[in-house]
């Protein structure tokens, strides 16, 4: 037994196998590595690796041969589920492994050879002697002894074979997290062959020091220094290989190819003869009686025949037969270069990481123009940011990442300043970076608004202003003797339009600078917008006017809404005091308010003749309840005065009256302007 799986396991690994070692890898911001692997392939061989079992998805999915002299006749690996499919029809089980007598035992039944006897296997059980084996034979049961060296062997040499391979199975079961890939090549000379595919990885994730120049320096460069933390999960080791960081964001996606998947199917139910239904004869009956002469004769039923179904014949689907794609040339070296979204870095010199190990590498180093600069983020705090203005001049865009900031000179030269956050720079792209508050500086700030009357309409019942408002932010600065630019950041108002400088708009609103001289200062940053207001004269909830009736309307309660109220004429005589000469309107508004003072007056007089009816009506009705409690000459008394009290009552009404039809027709007047 031992004879025949050493032979079956020398057949399935070719002797002419050359594993193919990685000679570069791209890790991609994005999670994905692209690994290439070079080696000399013998003429007739085939190139072997071996790759983490998680990654076998993407290498079948993106695998790629460059062979210059040969073709690729495909690439065989073992089976997801390596061990059930080995073990699939077999009286084995991988635990049946762990020794030879359970081994021998699982395979009882089987016909065997042992020391020259022949039998079905019973039983196997070891012995301080040996291993002893029983065996069935025609003439009955022998006990055979196996000592060390010798053998056992099957009859049935396709069993063995299925044996020997589920042993391979059990052995590559040990080291389940990863595959051997064999690629079949066919070619006649010896050549280099490379294999190139991309896999999940954990994304390279780059770190800076940024050496700056001190607050009012001369030097115009900052250095700018980067690092790449790199991590191995390979399973391979990298020797001397050229390493690329590449920053961009390319669609990625994963599809589970190196998984079984079986298509569910519709099950069809197996068609049986129907059951033979009959009837039992009861026996006959009479006929039933005729219907009268006059009744109608019944139509006779009609039967319908259904025509048998029948299905069009299912077309055939040709295979079309699949080019084997052409031999690619050799892979070129990979050179640092832009393309679009698209950045890599190139390490100048190889790079070694074993398997598992962690590395920090550096990347970049250049010299970029920087200026020192305070900046305002926030208007509700008391200090500035100090940060440094930071502009891509390198021929390639910079990706996220953590920037360590060190002074570069003078006091500050070699100290830690802070971090600030860098997020993706295109070429030519400004930064500003914070990296601290500056508590030598301080600022407030304070907010303002002013109209301005730019025109004046009158329309029916309404005065229409045109109003300019200025929104005025000003922000008042202490340098303490400090020089250089500060920089704000002043957030958008919907429908404003700014009165100054701004440099730029960005997700943070309105950029300005201002520069500062060691003195106090006050920066104002003003906003315009166009603002319409109307100002009504008379309440329109109230209805129309014409249809009031002054008995039945409480002019105290609701003076306010009427026109000529209070409110009204004090709103429009201070816009009127507010309005330059020169506004457009203003005139026209003039004459408004003179003739709302004239609805005023008019309105006073209506009040007053009003409260005097309502003190006569009291009157009436006091004298009215006298006339009743009264006899005699008492009641006569009382019937003169509730006679006098209704006239003076009438003449009230009447005067009340005289005011609201000349209040009416003033209002009249007065809502007609501007129709």
């Amino acid at each position: 037994m031992r004879r025949i799986c050493l032979t079956l396991l020398l057949a399935s690994c070719p002797a002419l196998a050359a594993d193919l070692p990685v000679r570069s890898v791209t890790l991609s911001s994005g999670g994905l590595a692209q690994i290439e692997r070079v080696g000399e392939v013998a003429a007739g061989g085939s190139a072997t690796f071996r790759a983490p079992t998680d990654d076998i998805d993407d290498l079948l999915r993106s695998l790629v041969v460059a062979d210059p002299a040969g073709t690729v006749e495909g690439v065989r690996l073992p089976a997801r589920d390596l061990a059930e499919e080995a073990f699939r029809g077999l009286p084995l089980r991988p635990a049946d492994f762990e020794s030879r007598a359970a081994l021998i035992t699982a395979l009882r039944g089987q016909e065997a050879t042992a020391s020259g006897s022949t039998g079905r296997i019973a039983h196997a059980a070891e012995i301080p002697a040996g291993l002893r084996v029983t065996l069935i034979t025609p003439g009955g049961l022998i006990a055979v002894l196996l000592r060390e060296g010798e053998e056992i062997r099957l009859s049935d040499t396709t069993l063995a074979s299925r044996v020997a391979r589920a042993a391979e199975a059990v052995a590559a079961s040990r080291t389940n997290d990863e595959r051997r890939v064999e690629i079949a090549l066919r070619a006649d000379r010896a050549r280099d062959v490379a294999v190139l595919y991309v896999t999940g990885a954990p994304v390279w994730k780059p770190s800076w020091r940024l050496l700056v120049p001190a607050p009012g320096s001369t030097q115009t460069m900052a250095r700018l220094q980067g690092w790449a933390v790199v991590e191995n999960a390979s399973g391979a080791d990298w020797e001397r290989i050229r390493l690329a960081l590449v920053s961009g964001e390319a669609a990625a996606f994963h599809q589970p190819l190196y998984d079984p998947i079986r298509v569910p199917r519709i099950e069809m139910p197996v068609r049986v003869p129907d059951a033979v239904r009959v009837t039992a004869d009861t026996g006959t009956r009479p006929p039933p009686p005729a219907p009268p002469p006059t009744a109608s004769r019944g139509a006779s039923g009609m039967a319908g025949a259904l025509a048998p179904s029948t299905s069009a014949p299912m077309a055939q689907r040709g295979i079309a037969e699949q080019s084997r794609a052409q031999p690619s040339e050799p892979a070129l070296p990979i050179q640092a270069a832009v393309t679009a979204g698209r950045v890599a870095f190139v390490l100048g010199e190889p790079v070694t990481i074993r398997a598992g190990e962690t590395a920090n590498v550096p990347f970049l180093d250049a010299r970029l123009p920087a200026e020192r600069v305070w900046w305002i983020q926030d208007l509700s705090a008391r200090n500035p940011l100090s940060a440094l203005r930071l502009r891509n001049a390198l021929p390639t865009a910079l990706p996220d990442g953590l920037a360590t900031v060190y002074g570069a000179e003078g006091n500050e030269a070699g100290a830690f300043l802070g971090d600030a956050e860098i997020r993706t720079m295109a070429v030519g792209d400004t930064r500003i970076l914070a990296f601290a508050r500056d508590r030598d500086v301080q600022f407030t700030t304070a907010s303002s608004s002013t109209d301005r009357i730019i025109r004046i309409a009158a329309a029916r019942g309404v005065v229409k202003l045109e109003v300019t408002r200025t929104e005025e932010v000003a922000i008042a600065v202490d340098p303490r003797e400090g020089r250089g630019p500060l920089v704000i950041d002043l957030p958008r108002r919907p429908g404003a339009t700014p009165r100054f400088p701004v440099i730029v708009e960005g997700d943070f609103g309105l950029r300005t600078e201002s520069a500062l001289a060691a003195t106090p200062a006050t920066l104002r940053f003003p906003f315009e917008r166009q603002v319409g207001q109307e100002i009504p004269l008379w309440d329109p909830g109230l209805g129309d006017l014409v249809l009031l009736r002054w008995r039945e309307f409480d002019l105290e309660q609701n003076q306010r809404r009427l026109p000529g109220g209070p409110g009204t004429l004090e709103s429009l005589q201070q816009i009127l005091g507010r309005a330059a000469p020169e506004t457009p309107g203003r005139p026209e508004l003039a004459a408004t308010v003179e003739a709302v003072q004239g609805v005023r007056r008019q309105l006073d007089e209506l009040r007053t003749r009003v409260r005097v009816w309502r003190v006569s009506e009291a009157s009436l009705t006091r004298a009215r309840q006298a006339v009743e409690d009264r006899t005699g000459a008492e009641r006569a008394e009382a019937q003169r005065r509730l006679n006098q009290a209704s006239r003076e009552s009438e003449t009230a009404a009447a005067a009340a009256d005289t005011a609201w039809e000349a209040w009416l027709r003033a209002v009249q007047t007065l809502l007609a302007r501007g129709a």
